[in-house]
C-alpha cells in the first residue's frame, strides 16, 4: 500500500514541477503586436465609434405592471424577499442563540445608555425595542446589531441637557426637567428619523462616502472620550453644572477636578469593582471563545449582582450611593412629537442622522463583504430612519448600531435579523414583567458597563502610528476630527472635519504630480524619468504628464508645470520673438520711408528740369511744346511705378528662432498624456488651446496622447477641435503620438501610413 501513496505523491511533485516551470516560461515569454499607427480619426473609424444612447430610467418610474409592483415592494420591505427563503434546519438556531446573546448585552446597555443620554433608565429599553423591531422589517443587512449606541447617546445628551439647563425652557414645556429631556428625546428622534427617511428616499445615501474611515474612526474615537468625561460624574458620585457647546469637555473635566473632594467613597468602589469584574469576564470570553458556545454574559450577570447586593446591603441607604430607582413597567401609549422644538432641534438633528446612518453603512458594509451579500445603502438610510420616526412616536431616543453587539451577533451564528427580532422580544420581556427588578442598580455600575464597552473605541488611538506610518495627510484628517470635536462638540466638530476633509481632497487635487515621461527600453511603456533610471526620453520628444485630472482650479499650475517641466522659458521666449519681429517691422518700415523721400526728391527734381525747357525755348511751336510735355509726364508715371514696385517688393520678415538669433528648444514634438484626465472643463479647453498656441510659437508642435472617449466628447462640445487643432493630433496611446511625432517633425499632420510594433 506504501507504494501506489509515494508514487502518487511523487507525480504530484512533478506536477507541481512542471506548472512552476510553465509558469516561468510565460512570465519570460515576450508579445509582438504590429498595428497601424491611430489617431483619434482612425481609431473612431476603424472602431466604428458612435455616441451613446442616453437612458432615461425615469421613465421606468411610471410603469405600472405585476412584476414592477413586487419588485419595488421586496426593494422598501426586503423581509419579503429573504423570509419566505429562510433556510429553518440551517440558520434558526444560530439565529436563537445570537438573538439571545445580543439581548443580554442589550439590556444593560439599554439601561446604561439611557443613563448617558441624560434619560430615565426604561426609555433605553423601550429604545433597544421599538427601533429593532422596524429594522428587522425594513434593514438589508443581516448582521448589524440596531439599538442603543454610546456615540449617538452622548450626542443626544448634549442636546437635551444644554436644553433644559434653561429654567424658562423647562417651564414653556408644562413638565419636569426630566419629562423635558424625554420629550426633547423623543422629538429629536422624530427629526432624525424624518431626515434620514427623506435623504434616502431621494437616494442620498452616496453621502457617507464623504466620511472617511479615518474621520469616522476618529469622530468615534473622540465621541467616546467625551462618554468618558460625561460618566465621571457616576463614577465619583458628585453633582456637576451642565455643560453646552463648545470646549463643553474642558469645563466638565475642571469642575470634575474641582468636586473631587466631594467624592462618594461607595460610588468610587462599585464602579471599580463592577469595572473589574467586567474587564475579567471579558478576557475570560477571548480565552475560551472556542471551547464556550456562548460568550459569558458578564454584564448581565454583575447587573443581577449588584442589583442583588446594592438590594441587601441598601448601598443607597447606607453608603449613599446613587441608585436607578423606579421602573415603571409595560408599554407606553404613542405619543406625538412637540413640533414647537422642530426648529429648535433641526440642527442637531440632520448632524446626528448622518453620523448614526455613517456609523451603521460602514459596519454593514464589512459585514457584507466579510460574507458575500449586498447591502442597499439608500434602504439602509430608510431602514434606520423608519426606525427612528417609529421609535419617536414611542419615546424613544435616537439609535444605530452598535460595534460590540454586532460582532457577538455575527460571532455567536446569527445569519439574519431574526437574531435581531428575538432580541427584541427578549427585551419586550423585560419591559412588561421584569424591569421593576433593577430598581435597586447602582448608576456607578452603569456608568462602569459604558466605560469597559469603550474599550474597542479607544483602541483606535493606535490609528495615529499606523496613520503615520501608512498616509499622513490621512493622520492630519484624523487629528483635525479628533482635535475639532474634543473642542467644539459633537455636531460643530462634525461639520469642521467633513469641511476639512473636502478642502484637503481639493488642495490635492490643486497639487498633483507632474512629470516627464520617458521609454523603458524596448518597450511601448513610458514612465517618470525622475522614478525610472532605466526609462529614457525620446530624442526630440517630450512627454508630459500630470497626475490628477485637469479642471478649473489646476487648470493654470498645469500650464506652469508644462513650462517649467520642459525646461524652456516660452513666455520669455514669445517675448523676445515678438519683440525682434517688430523690430524688423521697424527696420523695414525706416527703410521704406527713406526710399519713399528719395523719391520724391527725384521726381521734384525732374520736374525743375522740364519748367526750365519750356521758358528757355519759347520760340518752339505749341504742338512740339505740347509733346515734349506730354513726354515728361510719361517719365514721372513711369518713374513712380517703377518706385512704387519697388516699395511693394518689401524684405521677407525672418519669424523662425534661428533667423531671429533666438534659441531653439531641444525638442521639436510635445505630447500630453491626458490618461488620467476624467472630465474637461471650459477653462481646461481654453488652458489647452493657449499650450497649442504657446508651444507652436516656438516651432514645437503639440499631440495629445490616450485620451479617453468621453474626454474627446468634451472636448468637441467645447469647440477645441477646429482647422488648426484637429482629432489627428490625438493618438490613442503615447507610443503611438512619440512614433508620429518622430516621422512627423512639421506641424500639419498628415493620415500616418506607420506601424507601431511592440
Amino acid at each position: 500500500m506504501g507504494l501506489p501513496d509515494g508514487s502518487d505523491h511523487g507525480t504530484q511533485q512533478t506536477q507541481a514541477l512542471l506548472s512552476a516551470t510553465q509558469e516561468m516560461e510565460l512570465e519570460r515569454r515576450d508579445y509582438h503586436v504590429e498595428r497601424p499607427l491611430l489617431n483619434q480619426e482612425q481609431l473612431e473609424d476603424l472602431g466604428h465609434w458612435g455616441p451613446v444612447s442616453k437612458t432615461h430610467p425615469w421613465r421606468t418610474w411610471f410603469r405600472c405592471s405585476r412584476a414592477r409592483a413586487k419588485s419595488l415592494l421586496i426593494q422598501h420591505v426586503p423581509v419579503l424577499g429573504w423570509l419566505p427563503r429562510y433556510p429553518v434546519r440551517e440558520w434558526l438556531l444560530g439565529d436563537l442563540l445570537s438573538g439571545l446573546s445580543v439581548a443580554i448585552m442589550q439590556l444593560p446597555q439599554g439601561l446604561a445608555y439611557a443613563l448617558l443620554a441624560g434619560l430615565p433608565p426604561m426609555f433605553g429599553l423601550y429604545s433597544s425595542f421599538y427601533p429593532v423591531f422596524v429594522y428587522f422589517l425594513f434593514g438589508t443587512s443581516r448582521h448589524i446589531s440596531v439599538g442603543t449606541f454610546a456615540v449617538m447617546s452622548v450626542m443626544v445628551g448634549g442636546v437635551t441637557e444644554s436644553l433644559t439647563a434653561d429654567e424658562a425652557f423647562v417651564q414653556s414645556l408644562n413638565t419636569t426637567v426630566d419629562g423635558a429631556r424625554v420629550q426633547v428625546a423623543y422629538t429629536l428622534s422624530f427629526l432624525v428619523g424624518l431626515f434620514q427617511v427623506g435623504l434616502g428616499l431621494v437616494h442620498f445615501g452616496f453621502v457617507v462616502t464623504y466620511l472617511s474611515e479615518p474621520l469616522v474612526r476618529s469622530y468615534t474615537t473622540a465621541a467616546s472620550v467625551q462618554v468618558l468625561v460625561s460618566q465621571l460624574k457616576y463614577v465619583f458620585g458628585i453633582k456637576l453644572n451642565s455643560h453646552s457647546g463648545p470646549l463643553s469637555v474642558i469645563y466638565t473635566v475642571l469642575e470634575v477636578c474641582a468636586q473631587l473632594p466631594k467624592t462618594v467613597p461607595g460610588t468610587v468602589v462599585t464602579a471599580i469593582v463592577a469595572g473589574v469584574v467586567l474587564v475579567l469576564v471579558k478576557l475570560l470570553n477571548e480565552k475560551l471563545r472556542r471551547r464556550l458556545p456562548l460568550p459569558i454574559p458578564g454584564e448581565l450577570l454583575t447587573l443581577i449582582g449588584a442589583t442583588a447586593i446594592s438590594y441587601g446591603v441598601k448601598l443607597n441607604d447606607r453608603f449613599k450611593v446613587d441608585v436607578v430607582g423606579n421602573i415603571t413597567t409595560g408599554l407606553i401609549p404613542p405619543v406625538a412629537p412637540k413640533t414647537e422644538l422642530f426648529a429648535t432641534l433641526v440642527g442637531n438633528a440632520f448632524a446626528i442622522a448622518v453620523v448614526g446612518f455613517a456609523i451603521a453603512i460602514s459596519l454593514g458594509k464589512i459585514f457584507a463583504l466579510r460574507h458575500g451579500y449586498r447591502v442597499d445603502s439608500n434602504q439602509e438610510l430608510v431602514a434606520l430612519g423608519l426606525s427612528n420616526l417609529i421609535g419617536g412616536f414611542f419615546q424613544c431616543f435616537p439609535v444605530s448600531c452598535s460595534m460590540s453587539r454586532s460582532l457577538v451577533q455575527e460571532s455567536t451564528g446569527g445569519n439574519t435579523q431574526i437574531a435581531g427580532a428575538v432580541s427584541s422580544l427578549f427585551i419586550l420581556l423585560i419591559i412588561v414583567k421584569l424591569g421593576e427588578l433593577f430598581r435597586d442598580l447602582p448608576k456607578a455600575v452603569l456608568a462602569a458597563v459604558i466605560i469597559v464597552n469603550l474599550k474597542g473605541m479607544m483602541k483606535q488611538f493606535s490609528d495615529i502610528c499606523s496613520l503615520w506610518k501608512a498616509n499622513r495627510v490621512d493622520l492630519l484628517i484624523w487629528l483635525v476630527t479628533f482635535v475639532a470635536t474634543i473642542l467644539l462638540n459633537l455636531d460643530i466638530g462634525l461639520a469642521v472635519s467633513i469641511v476639512f476633509s473636502l478642502l484637503l481632497v481639493v488642495i490635492r487635487m490643486q497639487l498633483p504630480h507632474y512629470s516627464v515621461l520617458g521609454q523603458v527600453p524596448d518597450t511601448d511603456i513610458y514612465r517618470d524619468v525622475a522614478e525610472y533610471s532605466g526609462a529614457k526620453e525620446v530624442p526630440g520628444v517630450k512627454v508630459f504628464r500630470s497626475s490628477a485630472t485637469m479642471y478649473f482650479a489646476n487648470a493654470e499650475l498645469y500650464s506652469d508645470s508644462l513650462k517649467k517641466k520642459c525646461g524652456v522659458d516660452v513666455d520669455r521666449l514669445i517675448t523676445q520673438k515678438k519683440k525682434r519681429i517688430k523690430k524688423q517691422e521697424m527696420k523695414i518700415k525706416r527703410m521704406n520711408k527713406a526710399k519713399k523721400s528719395q523719391k520724391q526728391a527725384a521726381s521734384s527734381k525732374i520736374s525743375s528740369v522740364s519748367v526750365n525747357v519750356n521758358t528757355n525755348f519759347e520760340d518752339i511751336k505749341s504742338n512740339d511744346v505740347e509733346g515734349s510735355e506730354a513726354k515728361v509726364h510719361q517719365g514721372e508715371e513711369l518713374e513712380d511705378v517703377v518706385a512704387s514696385n519697388q516699395e511693394d517688393a518689401k524684405p521677407p520678415i525672418m519669424t523662425s528662432l534661428k533667423a531671429l538669433g533666438l534659441p531653439q528648444p531641444d525638442f521639436h514634438s510635445l505630447i500630453l498624456d491626458l490618461s488620467t484626465v476624467s472630465f474637461v472643463d471650459t477653462v481646461c479647453i481654453k488652458s489647452l488651446k493657449n499650450i497649442f498656441r504657446d508651444f507652436r510659437e516656438i516651432e514645437v508642435e503639440v499631440y495629445i496622447a490616450a485620451c479617453y472617449s468621453p474626454v474627446v466628447t468634451q472636448l468637441e462640445a467645447g469647440h477645441f477641435f477646429d482647422e488648426s487643432i484637429t482629432k489627428q493630433h490625438v493618438f490613442a496611446s503615447v507610443h503611438d503620438a512619440v512614433t508620429f511625432a518622430l516621422h512627423h517633425r512639421k506641424s500639419g499632420p498628415k493620415s500616418p501610413v506607420l506601424a507601431t510594433k511592440l
